[in-house]
């Protein structure tokens, strides 16, 4: 039986978990257009400040982009307003990477952008570096918990990785 490649993806996990990487790589592997729940939450001005949509902008920015027939989105969000997302997706992959491989890419990721060798959607600095431990613990502590308890309802969809051999092995 010849499986089936989705067209609507959400990926979510923690910062540091991969989201945006593999969102990416789908994307470039099965032509699907991807988008970052960051970039629906704030309104991006090219490295010169971000102003923060509205709740009611944000929710129709990220309805407009889930009513195509083809999409990936990521991000860490599991709140009412991605609800959508989570819905119309056919497949919702869970990265849940270890918390200290988390933990050793936000050091890295960080050094990186202030290196200017990896872009950013924002200014790296140490006020953001700190929130992101900040971020991750917390993600780990209530973000995956809420995930289950709002949309373990999806469960028949819902791919848990803890590696990228799991991921290329679903895929390949």
């Amino acid at each position: 039986m010849k499986k089936i490649l989705p067209n609507r993806i959400h990926i979510i996990g923690s910062v540091g978990s991969g989201k945006t990487t593999l969102a990416r790589e789908l994307s470039s592997q099965f032509n699907i257009p991807f988008y970052e729940l960051d970039n629906v939450v704030w309104k991006r001005h090219g490295g010169h400040g971000e102003v923060r949509r509205t709740e009611k902008e944000r929710e129709d920015y990220l309805n407009t982009l889930i009513a195509s027939d083809s999409w990936i989105v990521e991000g860490v969000h599991n709140e009412e307003w991605v609800s959508n997302s989570f819905r119309n997706a056919e497949i919702i992959i869970f990265l849940d990477i270890n918390y200290s491989v988390r933990t050793y890419r936000i050091i890295k990721r960080f050094i990186l952008q202030k290196l200017r060798l990896e872009k950013s959607n924002y200014k790296p600095s140490l006020k953001i570096f700190f929130k992101m431990f900040k971020w991750n613990r917390y993600f780990e502590e209530v973000g995956k918990p809420n995930f289950y308890n709002k949309f373990g309802k999806y469960g028949d969809k819902i791919l848990v990785v803890t590696s990228k051999k799991e991921i290329e092995s679903y895929f390949n």
